[in-house]
C-alpha cells in the first residue's frame, strides 16, 4: 500500500514542501530510506521502527520503501521523523483519517516514543499556511513558537501513540487552537542614560543611528567603546510585528528560541571575536546557515578589535 504524507525542510531562513511517500510489499525485510538524505535522516530508520514498538504497535516485517521527495535537494536534521513515522502507519491501516492530506507533520522522535522539540518551527508553520494546509502537527515544546502564526490550526504533541489516537478520532485534542503569544518582553539592554559625558561621541552614535550608517570607533583601551556599543540598541526605536517575525525566522532556524520566548521583540546586539571565520561571519555553507551578520539583522553588528580580524573575513563585509 502507498502512503503520502506532507512535511517540510529548511533551505536557509525559508521552508520548502517535502513529500514523504511510503511503499509496503513483498521482498526482503527492512526499511529502505531514498531522496537525496543526510546521516540524521537515514538514521530516522531505526528511530522510527522503534519508537512504533515502544507504542505499543506490532507489524511483521516486510519491506518498506520511504521517498523524501523532491530529490534534489539535500534533506537534514530530525524533523521528519513524525512524517516517516505516520506515513508508515496509514500505509500500515493503523491510521485512518480524512485530514491527512490536508496536514504537515514536523518532528523528532525519540526510542520511546516522544516528541522532541526541533529547530526552525516559525518558517515552517508560516510556510505551512501559506501553501494552504489547514493544520500542522509538532512537538508540544514547539507550540509556543508556531502558535505567533494565526490562520492554521497548530498542534502540539508529546507523544506517537496520542497522536494516533488523536488522527483515528478516540482521543480529543484540548488545546487553545489559533491563539496568538503575546510575549512581552522588557528591553535587556541598557541605554545612554547611564553613561556620563561623553557627550560628542553619544551625539555622533545619535546621529548614525537615525540615518542607519556605520560608525567606526577609534581610541584607546578603556574609554568606552563597547559600553557605547551595547547600548546602541537602547536608542533604536522597537521593532515592527513584520520585523519582529522576520528576526525571530533567522533565530529559529538556528535553534535560539525558547518556549518561554518564541518570538524576539528586542533588536539584537551581536559581538563576534576577532578570531571568527569568513563563513561564521557572512553564514552560507553547503546547506546555507545564518552567520553572525544574519543574526544581527535589524540590530547592531559591532567587530571590537576590528585590526585583529583576518583580512578575508573583512573583506566578506565588503563583498
Amino acid at each position: 500500500m502507498l502512503s503520502q504524507i506532507h512535511t517540510a525542510g529548511l533551505l536557509g531562513i525559508n521552508a520548502f514542501h517535502v513529500c514523504c511517500e511510503t511503499d509496503i510489499g513483498d521482498g526482503l525485510p527492512g526499511i529502505i530510506l531514498i531522496g537525496s538524505l543526510s546521516v540524521e535522516v537515514k538514521e530516522a530508520a531505526d528511530r522510527v521502527k522503534t519508537a512504533i514498538k515502544n507504542s505499543k504497535i506490532s507489524f511483521y516485517p516486510r519491506k518498506i520503501v520511504i521517498n523524501l521527495s523532491p530529490a534534489e535537494i539535500k534533506k537534514e536534521g530530525c524533523g521528519y521523523d513524525l512524517p516517516i513515522a505516520i506515513s508508515i502507519l496509514e500505509a500500515l491501516g493503523v491510521i485512518k483519517s480524512d485530514i491527512l492530506s490536508k496536514s504537515m507533520f514536523i518532528g523528532e522522535l525519540s526510542l520511546s516514543g516522544e516528541l522532541l522539540p526541533i529547530k526552525g518551527v516559525l518558517p515552517i508553520v508560516i510556510f505551512a499556511k501559506e501553501s494552504g494546509f489547514e493544520n500542522i502537527f509538532l512537538p508540544y515544546d514547539n507550540l509556543a513558537e508556531a502558535n505567533i502564526v494565526n490562520d492554521i490550526k497548530n498542534i502540539g504533541i508529546k507523544n506517537l501513540k496520542d497522536l494516533i489516537e488523536i488522527l483515528n478520532g478516540e482521543k480529543a485534542y484540548n488545546e487553545n487552537i489559533n491563539k496568538t503569544t503575546e510575549v512581552l518582553q522588557e528591553r535587556k539592554y541598557s541605554d545612554f542614560s547611564d553613561v556620563n559625558g561623553q557627550i560628542l561621541l553619544k551625539r555622533a552614535v545619535q546621529i548614525a543611528v537615525a540615518g542607519r550608517h556605520n560608525i567606526l570607533f577609534i581610541g584607546p583601551a578603556g574609554t568606552g567603546k563597547s559600553m557605547i556599543a551595547q547600548r546602541i540598541p537602547g536608542i533604536m526605536p522597537n521593532m515592527t510585528d513584520e520585523e519582529a517575525l522576520e528576526v525571530s525566522k533567522i533565530y529559529s532556524v538556528c535553534g535560539l528560541l525558547s518556549s518561554k520566548e518564541p518570538i524576539l521583540k528586542i533588536r539584537p546586539y551581536r559581538s563576534p571575536h576577532h578570531t571568527v571565520s569568513p563563513q561564521a561571519l557572512s553564514g552560507g555553507g553547503r546547506v546555507p546557515k545564518p552567520g553572525e551578520i544574519s543574526l544581527a539583522h535589524k540590530g547592531v553588528l559591532f567587530l571590537d578589535e576590528l585590526a585583529e580580524f583576518k583580512t578575508n573575513t573583512i573583506e566578506v563585509l565588503r563583498q
